[in-house]
């Protein structure tokens, strides 16, 4: 598993608000970090469009509209995550990075 690939992976159980059901996700931990942890951590994908939402990154999966919801990023078992899907483009995965760093950075 690489760092920017979207992959499914299914999130059940799940608790509370967390995103649910087996949907597209993005890798975003280092591919280090992938190579040798039995975990991966990821931020899940959504059709569910909020535009105004400066914790989602719209981007393109399949053809379709989707945001990725760097409010939900979670850490997840390898053993949940299915086939790849495809990967962010450079610049999307720059993008992610920035947001990701402006969530949860200094």
């Amino acid at each position: 598993m690489k760092r920017y690939e979207i992959r499914w992976a299914q999130l059940d159980p799940t608790k509370g608000a967390e995103m649910a059901k087996t949907r597209p996700v993005v890798v975003v931990s280092l591919d280090a970090l992938n190579a040798r942890l039995q975990t991966v951590t990821v931020c899940p994908l959504t059709s569910q469009l909020h535009g105004a939402w400066r914790t989602r990154l719209e981007v393109r999966v399949a053809g379709k509209r989707a945001e990725i919801a760097v409010d939900q990023i979670r850490t997840v078992s390898k053993a949940r995550l299915g086939s790849k899907m495809g990967a962010l483009t450079p610049a999307e995965a720059g993008s992610l990075r920035r947001l990701i760093t402006e969530m949860y950075g200094e």
